[in-house]
């Protein structure tokens, strides 16, 4: 007869043995699931980095011209929270400086949304609830997600510490800034866990994540505008805000001057508890329920929700509140620093002329500074808007929208409610950053021409989103199978032609693709809004296509 403890011994190992063997299946399926998403991600991040490190050093002329163009990024606030932390004019230091930090918070949205695609994603649907039932149980499939993620980040680093290296920069250099995208990497993927715990929908998860990202970018930011020159003008050193930021900690291994790896540890710890906490919180609450509940619902639906608009801005709300936190956030720090810039330029005469000279005046250097921010500002308006036209596609995926049009609701209606709700999203997030830069700006010298600036630059963001918003529509009426991947392709590409055309030398036609090439500058003495006009008309036209060719089309499991 077996003794109770020798079958509790028995029973241990029967479930190390099974979860041993179930963990490899687990893992094959996230690398097919994610068999053209991963290609994609580690490629693009690659060619970006080896096109930085040909491009950058070549455009920087002689010595004596790089030292003093460094010497005035010092001294440019603006300058510093787009780039990063100068140290040195070496061509290693100089792209390390010009590309980590956007380089890393591709790389955290990677991440996230891998960990919430593999998780909170899987409940919705209702296939973690089977894998639970098999010998796998529910902590596996975490495992293999953790195990999935970090994979994908080592490829990243060696991809863009290849590229770099191929690129003719310094081999150590270029492995201590991969190790620091790595680094990067697994720590959002704790954070994506963590918030596929939290939230009870994967739009929920993505959206907190989402704003984790923007939080630790803008950190990241702020410690680098703040920053204390060396006494030579050529390097800084960031302010403690940056000690907060993970994205912060990657740019602290300061790759190809000092190749510092303490804080690769930092980052290793700080991922380690983000995982251990998903692993806590995995095992203690029901499948599909989530740590913060959702509300409870009244005992009858009120009037608006009679409609499939409604319905849509109901099911959407709480991931357009997180597009708007943050954009309430960069609204604030644009409005708050822009005296702070003024400042720092007073305080180093050597700087101020060159820059007064660029930009006009006291006023008008805080415009600029704002403008740049709201190009910023920009994007995340549009990501918003994208993602909340891509519920569309996932209601039809799950098959709710067929259970929708079983109804008096026409395809067209259904298609223009969700442009709607994406047109609210962009307002909304434009709409809050302007609050929040006008709040910032009251203590600024002649508040009313700053706040109309402020208020010109949000307007200024507005086609450029929306235009987006509707070719994404149109992707969705014409591509629906591959519209989600295509949707977000197509924002990354207008971000890098956009915002990088001139830091990567690419040809202007191509920088004229994107819809970012072609917003106003607000900052000039006389703005061009032609082009403003030119992609709102556009915008009509893609919206117009898209309900003709939702009409015409069967919908697409």
């Amino acid at each position: 007869m077996t003794t109770p403890s020798v079958a509790g011994d028995a029973t241990e190992a029967t479930g190390a043995v099974s979860a041993t063997s179930t963990l490899w299946p687990m893992l094959q399926l996230r690398l097919r699931r994610d068999r053209v998403q991963v290609p994609l991600w580690v490629l693009a991040l690659g060619a970006f980095a080896l096109l930085s490190a040909i491009a950058v050093p070549a455009s920087l002329g002689s010595p004596a011209q790089r030292d003093e163009l460094v010497r005035v990024i010092v001294g440019t606030p603006t300058i510093l929270m787009l780039r990063g932390e100068p140290r040195g004019t070496s061509d290693g230091a100089v792209v390390f400086f010009q590309v980590f930090a956007n380089l890393a918070v591709a790389t955290a949205l990677m991440s996230t949304f891998l960990a919430v695609r593999h998780s909170r994603a899987e409940e919705e649907t209702g296939r973690s609830e089977l894998i639970g039932a098999t010998p796998a149980s529910r902590q596996v499939p975490l495992v293999a997600t953790v195990v999935h993620g970090v994979i994908v980040g080592c490829l990243v680093g060696v991809a863009v510490g290849v590229a770099v290296a191929a690129a003719g920069l310094d081999p150590a250099g270029s492995a201590m800034m991969g190790a620091a995208l790595t680094g990067t990497s697994i720590v959002f993927l704790g954070v994506g866990l963590v918030s596929a715990q939290l939230m009870r929908t994967s739009r929920g998860a993505n959206g907190l994540a989402a704003v984790i990202v923007g939080v630790a970018y803008a950190l990241r930011a702020v410690g680098d505008a703040g920053g204390t020159p060396s006494a030579d003008g050529l390097s800084l050193t960031s302010a403690w805000p940056s000690w907060l930021s993970p994205i912060g900690w990657g740019q602290r291994t300061r790759a190809f001057t000092e190749n510092s790896p303490a804080p690769l540890l930092l980052l290793l710890a700080a991922a380690a508890v983000f995982v251990s906490v998903a692993v806590l919180l995995q095992s203690t609450r029901d499948a599909g329920s989530s740590v913060i509940a959702e509300r409870a619902g009244r005992a009858g639906a009120r009037p608006w929700l009679n409609g499939s608009l409604g319905l849509a801005w109901r099911l959407q709300w709480p991931a357009i509140l997180g597009w708007v936190i943050t954009g309430l956030v960069f609204g604030l720090i644009a409005g708050s620093l822009g005296e702070t810039v003024v400042t720092v330029m007073e305080d180093n005469p050597a700087f101020q002329g060159v820059l007064v000279r660029l930009a006009g005046g006291r006023g008008a250097i805080i415009d600029l500074f704002t403008a740049t921010l709201f190009s910023l500002i920009g994007v995340l308006a549009a990501a918003s808007g994208i993602q909340a036209m891509l519920r569309m596609r996932q209601e039809e995926a799950a098959g709710t929208a067929e259970v929708l049009l079983g109804t008096r609701l026409g395809r067209i209606r259904w298609l223009l409610d969700h442009l709607l709700i994406g047109l609210a999203a962009i307002l909304l997030v434009l709409a809050t950053a302007v609050a929040g830069a006008a709040l910032g700006l009251t203590r600024s010298a002649d508040p009313g021409d700053r706040i109309v600036s402020v208020l010109q630059a949000g307007a200024a963001q507005l086609p450029a989103a929306v235009l987006l918003l509707t070719l994404t529509a149109l992707l969705i009426a014409v591509l629906p199978r591959l519209s989600i991947g295509l949707s977000w392709g197509v924002l990354v590409a207008a971000v890098m032609l956009g915002q990088f055309g001139d830091l990567l030398n690419l040809p202007q036609w191509l920088q004229d693709l994107s819809p970012f090439s072609h917003t106003p500058v607000v900052a000039d003495a006389a703005p061009d809004w032609s082009g403003a006009w030119w992609m709102s008309a556009l915008a009509v036209l893609l919206a117009g296509l898209a309900a003709t060719g939702i009409r015409r089309r069967d919908l697409a499991p």
